[in-house]
């Protein structure tokens, strides 16, 4: 597996240029298992960076329903989600190795084989390696909600964001996000609710409930003890 989880971009002068990233790469240790599962599985469900656009069927040998995940974590809900609905193709991308590894492991203890996992700027994914109108559904859990007001810019909900999502789905294509963080639950729904190519799945124009496709996290479960709120949103690709 490649470590360059970002591709750097050069000015006129061949200086590094800096951009603005919705995620700080954190070197976390890896485990024994996870560095095990790196070494052996990599190979048969991780995807390599490229620069140029890949045959979603070509990673799975068959057309499907095709779900893409940004930011999966530890992997625990993504390959629940991929054992659960077999008849699925699950894409999940993330930039921190050690979850990488252990999503890698969970998947081969759960006899998931639906699954094909990236360590890359899921941005650069995007834009470079997903054909337009290729997915069904694109799926954003509880990101960074960078709480300070400084570092709002660096949320990697925006409207050139959401616009980049779009395009990927097909018509009538998912965009479901979840937050923890109410505060950036509404920055969510106000910047998809300017973008006038999707349509609210909610009935009451702002959240849905958590839908059955969405596993409750540990994380999640806890929260929720502590009387926390969770915010779904979904959106749909209306053109």
């Amino acid at each position: 597996m490649k470590n360059d989880v970002i591709s750097p971009e050069f000015d006129e002068n061949g200086r590094a240029m800096r951009r603005i990233r919705s995620f700080v790469r954190r070197q976390g240790r890896l485990t024994k298992g996870q560095q095990h599962a790196l070494d052996t599985l990599w190979p048969v469900m991780g995807v390599e960076y490229q620069s140029q656009p890949v045959e979603i069927a070509s990673l799975f040998g068959r057309e499907a329903h095709t779900v893409l995940e940004i930011g999966f974590g530890m992997g625990t809900s993504l390959v629940t989600m991929a054992q659960q609905h077999p008849e699925q193709n699950f894409i999940g991308i993330e930039v921190h190795s050690p979850g990488v590894g252990a999503c890698l492991a969970t998947a081969q203890e759960e006899g998931v084989d639906n699954l094909r996992v990236m360590c890359h700027d899921a941005v650069e994914v995007l834009e470079t390696m997903i054909p337009d109108g290729s997915l069904d559904m694109v799926q954003l859990f509880f990101p960074d909600p960078w709480h300070k007001a400084r570092h709002n810019k660096r949320r990697i909900v925006q409207t050139p964001f959401v616009e980049l999502v779009r395009r990927k789905l097909k018509l009538g294509g998912v965009f479901h996000m979840a937050t923890d963080w109410e505060p950036y639950a509404e920055h969510m729904l106000e910047v998809m609710t300017r973008v006038e190519t999707y349509g609210n799945l909610s009935a009451e124009g702002n959240y849905v409930p958590r839908p059955e496709s969405r596993p409750v996290t540990k994380f999640e479960m806890r929260g929720q003890r502590l009387g926390h709120g969770v915010w779904d949103l979904m959106f749909e690709r209306k053109q």
